[in-house]
């Protein structure tokens, strides 16, 4: 798997999503921005190693914006935004839980197939991972 780019996705995410939900949850227990944002860098992460499939640029810029919103909606700052974004174990955690899922799903890494088999499987299901690809 191309490390960087998933790292690279997992940041962008984390700068468009938001912080902290309230003073008794912190934004990694929030499991809709959390989630989100794993889909996100596995798409990322599926585009990155299949010629044949291609991000949704709009549609996943879109989808981290609502993931901002609905964060901003349970009370996020700024401040806790920031802490969120540049936490670095925070970002290894999502990348972590992001290449299981496509393990899981049955990414060999170094398999340009075995991605794309993934990711079709995935656009076919219209699961969020596949409708933030075509």
């Amino acid at each position: 798997m191309k490390t960087p780019g998933l790292i690279s996705a997992i940041a962008l995410a984390c700068i468009i999503s938001a912080g902290a939900a309230s003073a008794q949850t912190a934004l990694k227990d929030v499991a809709h921005v959390r989630d989100g944002i794993i889909d996100v860098g596995m798409a990322y992460e599926l585009s990155e190693n299949c010629d044949s499939i291609r991000g949704r640029l709009f549609r996943g810029l879109g989808f981290l914006q609502s993931l901002k919103s609905h964060a901003s909606d349970l009370g996020f700052t700024d401040e806790e935004i920031d802490d969120y974004v540049n936490d670095r174990n925070e970002k290894k955690r999502l990348e972590a839980i992001a290449r299981a899922k496509l393990v899981t799903l049955g990414v060999v890494e170094g398999e340009e197939a075995s991605y794309c088999a993934v990711g079709r499987a995935q656009i076919a299901a219209n699961t969020r991972v596949g409708w933030l690809l075509r």
